[in-house]
């Protein structure tokens, strides 16, 4: 089911593994038009349980010409090295990066262990200055979050980058994933991808599967456009689609005959 909401595209699919697959596909089709505009295009990528089949499927697209894409990295917790399970560097080397068909033409990934956090924000913030980002495959938090911008989110800022306060929802969240094994193990901080950044993308395309999710697409389509939803903002853009499933677009309005 396909239908329009407040300006942006949803994608209704039956399950978790074809919102995936429809989100990888629209993703490569919009790589392809980029590569054929200028023969190079840039992504940004995000991590967690919600970009499992999206990834799975975009690496297994065939014939994308990743050699000639440069891969960014949304978000990444300070203080964890990258050997730990849940940090989102080993998730993007394991479930994306080593996986791909040719070595990408970049690759920057988030320090989450640099000495200065401001600084390796205004490192990749630098690389990102050079770039168009063509796509950026994003979800939405339990939370509604976009990337690690919990509510209140800021709305307003142009620093690419920022160090950000993890709230106790969405620590729960990576918690309640399986990620860590306990609440008080979650890292309180992390670099995260501005919003004014995730909107500068040609085009966002954001796979939210799962019931747990369903009261966060609702706010964000619905409700009020404010930085306590932050999934509200993605209405600004104007090539935004939605991959749900019929669990997480569960409380939506149901369309009239």
């Amino acid at each position: 089911m396909n239908r329009l909401i407040n300006g942006v595209a949803v994608v209704v699919a039956a399950d978790a593994v074809a919102a995936g697959r429809r989100a990888a596909a629209q993703g490569a089709g919009l790589l392809r038009e980029a590569l054929a505009r200028r023969d190079r295009a840039a992504v940004v990528v995000a991590t967690g349980a919600s970009q499992f089949h999206l990834l799975e499927a975009l690496v297994a697209e065939p014939d994308l010409p990743w050699e000639k894409v440069t891969v960014f990295h949304l978000d990444e917790y300070l203080g964890l090295p990258a050997t730990h399970p849940a940090s989102f560097r080993r998730y993007l080397w394991e479930r994306f990066h080593s996986r791909l068909p040719v070595p990408p033409r970049a690759f920057h990934y988030l320090d989450g262990e640099a000495a200065d956090p401001a600084g390796e924000c205004a490192r990749v913030g630098g690389l990102m200055a050079s770039e168009r980002i063509d796509v950026a495959f994003i979800g939405i938090g339990e939370n509604a979050h976009l990337a690690f911008n919990d509510p209140p989110a800021d709305f307003v800022t142009e620093e690419p980058y920022l160090v950000v306060e993890l709230d106790e929802a969405c620590r729960r969240q990576q918690w309640g994933e399986g990620w860590f094994p306990s609440l008080e193990a979650v890292p309180r901080q992390a670099i995260s991808m501005s919003i004014r950044q995730i909107l500068k993308s040609r085009a966002l395309v954001v796979t939210v599967p799962d019931a747990r999710k369903a009261a966060a697409v609702r706010d964000s389509l619905e409700g009020p456009l404010t930085p306590t939803v932050p999934g509200s903002i993605l209405r600004e853009h104007p090539a935004c689609t939605l991959f749900l499933d019929t669990s997480s677009a569960s409380l939506l309005t149901p369309p009239r005959p």
